[in-house]
C-alpha cells in the first residue's frame, strides 16, 4: 500500500515530516527511511535526516510485513463474545494489536487471519478489524469490526463517547483522593518512545477512582476511564502528579516485578460499553483479569475488599461521582 504526501514546510527533517501525518512512532518511521520504503520526489532516499523543500513530494510504500515474520501462531486469545458482525476478545499483555514497520512478531490481526475470521478492510490490510487498539503491555477488552458497516458505526462511537472502555491498573502510591486530570499529551521532545504533558499537545482528560488499598496501605488498585484517546493516556497522566502503574518503567515506575510472570505493565482494560452496530442496544462486556494480576491482587490485598468492587455497577458508580 502507497501513501503520497506533499511537504507543506521549508527545511523540515523527512522523519520528523513523516512522524507528523503518519499514525506511527518516530523509530518505526526510521525504520521505513532505512529500509528504502520513501521516495522523494520519486528517488529512494535512505537519509531520515533529509531536509525536505516545499512542495517536495514524498512517496511511502507500506511493506508487507507477513513475510519477514515467524509464521507460526503458537498462542491463542480469549473471545467473549461473537456474532456476525462484531468480536469482543480479551487481549493478553504482550501481544501487539497490528502491524508496523518494526514489528518482526505474529500480531492480534495476525491471529485473526489465521482463524479465518471476517474483518472489515476500512483501515488497511495490516490494520483489518480494528477499531480502537491497545498497548503491547496492556490487556484487556478489545472490540474487532467484522464487516465495513460494523466498522464505521463503532468508529462514530468513539468519536461521539458513545463506546468506551475502563481500566484497572495498580499503582505504586495511593491516590489521595478520586481525581481528573486535563492535560495536553504530545510526543516526549526528549525520549522518542514515551509521551508527555506539553504545552501545545492534543487535550487529553483522563478520570481515576479509588478502589482497593494493598495490605500495607503502599499499593492501590485503582480505575481509569478516558474522555480522549491518546497514546499512553493513562500512564502519563498518572506520572504527572508521580503515580506510576506497577511494571511501567517508561514512565517512572522503580520497583521490582519478580512476582510477575512477563514482567508486565499492571493496566488492564476491564468494562468495554457501546451500542450494538447492528441491533442499536447498548452492551457490555467484561474481561477477566489475567493470572499474573489476579496473583498480586491475592497476595498484596484483601481478597474479599477486592472481589467486591471488581464489577461494573460498582466501578461506572464509582465515576458518578466525580464525572
Amino acid at each position: 500500500m502507497n501513501k503520497n504526501l506533499i511537504c507543506e514546510e521549508e527545511n523540515i527533517r523527512l522523519d520528523k515530516f513523516l512522524t507528523q501525518y503518519l499514525n506511527e512512532s518516530r523509530n518505526q518511521i526510521e525504520q521505513l527511511i532505512k529500509k528504502g520504503f520513501v521516495k522523494v520526489d520519486s528517488k529512494t532516499t535512505t537519509k531520515t535526516g533529509l531536509k525536505l523543500k516545499k512542495d517536495q513530494e514524498i512517496n511511502i510504500e507500506l511493506p508487507t510485513i507477513e513475510a519477514t515474520k515467524p509464521a507460526k501462531i503458537d498462542f491463542d486469545v480469549e473471545i467473549i463474545y461473537e456474532d456476525d458482525d462484531i468480536l469482543v476478545i480479551n487481549k493478553p499483555s504482550g501481544l501487539i494489536v497490528h502491524d508496523a514497520p518494526s514489528v518482526n512478531e505474529p500480531t492480534l490481526v495476525d491471529w485473526l487471519k489465521h482463524k479465518n475470521i471476517s474483518l472489515s478492510t476500512i483501515s488497511g490490510d495490516e490494520r483489518h478489524g480494528i477499531v480502537h487498539r491497545l498497548d503491547k503491555g496492556t490487556s484487556g477488552v478489545m472490540v474487532v469490526a467484522k464487516n465495513n458497516n460494523s466498522h464505521k458505526e463503532l468508529s462514530a462511537q468513539l468519536q461521539d463517547k458513545t463506546m468506551g472502555r475502563y481500566y484497572l491498573a495498580i499503582i505504586d502510591q495511593p491516590l489521595k483522593d478520586d481525581i481528573i486530570i486535563d492535560k495536553p499529551i504530545g510526543r516526549n521532545p526528549n525520549n522518542r518512545l514515551a509521551q508527555a504533558i506539553v504545552p501545545n499537545g492534543r487535550d487529553a482528560k483522563t478520570a481515576f477512582t479509588k478502589l482497593a488499598l494493598s495490605k500495607d496501605e503502599k499499593l492501590e488498585l485503582i480505575a481509569a476511564k478516558l474522555f480522549t484517546g491518546r497514546t499512553h493516556q493513562i500512564r502519563v497522566h498518572l506520572n504527572s502528579f508521580n503515580r506510576h502503574i506497577l511494571g511501567d518503567s517508561l514512565y517512572g515506575f522503580k520497583g521490582n516485578l519478580d512476582t510477575l510472570s512477563n514482567k508486565r505493565v499492571c493496566l488492564h482494560a476491564y468494562c468495554l460499553y457501546m451500542v450494538h452496530p447492528t441491533t442499536k442496544k447498548m452492551v457490555n462486556f467484561i474481561a477477566n483479569l489475567e493470572q499474573d494480576m489476579k496473583d498480586l491482587l491475592e497476595k498484596h490485598f484483601n481478597t474479599e475488599d477486592i472481589y467486591e468492587t471488581l464489577n461494573q455497577t460498582y466501578i461506572i458508580n464509582s465515576f458518578n461521582r466525580i464525572c
